[in-house]
């Protein structure tokens, strides 16, 4: 055997699967690795694209919970308003209806003090004409007089 045609013929061979893969075998390979490559990017581009999504949903997210306790501490302030409106009222109502019970216990004392003088008038009034009717069938002696006032006095 000849090493030069063998050497020749391995070169050959060799020729042939270099032109048989860049023809048959590179291309699909090639573009199957560029499809990768843009496929990669794409997803780090979604990726970035989506981080900045995040970081805008989580601001609004925030200024949102940051409306909410602001609403709900106005709601609060309100309610607390609202409150010490209805326990004014209730103060207020009740000083009123304590004030018209005083005053009508007043009135009716007053009535009553006056129903009982009425009432010792008229009897003050029997006592005396009581009193008077003793002195004249009395014969009329001025210390029966006297003892007869001083009764009339314990009386009343």
């Amino acid at each position: 055997m000849n090493i030069n045609m063998t050497f020749f013929g391995q070169m050959l061979s060799f020729v042939i699967l270099i032109v048989f893969t860049m023809k048959f075998i590179w291309p699909p390979l090639n573009a199957a690795l560029e499809e990768r490559q843009k496929k990669i990017a794409e997803g780090l581009a979604a990726a970035d694209r989506s981080q900045r999504d995040l970081a805008q949903a989580q601001e609004k997210a925030n200024e949102a919970l940051k409306d909410a306790r602001v609403k709900a501490n106005e709601i609060i302030d309100q309610a607390h308003a609202r409150a010490n409106q209805i326990v004014e009222a209730a103060r207020n109502e009740a000083v009123a209806e304590a004030n018209r019970q005083k005053d009508l216990a007043q009135e009716e004392i007053a009535a009553a003090a006056n129903r009982a003088r009425e009432e010792l008038r008229k009897q003050v009034s029997a006592l005396a004409v009581s009193g008077a009717e003793k002195l004249l069938h009395r014969e009329i002696d001025p210390a029966a007089h006297r003892a007869l006032l001083d009764e009339l006095a314990a009386q009343i």
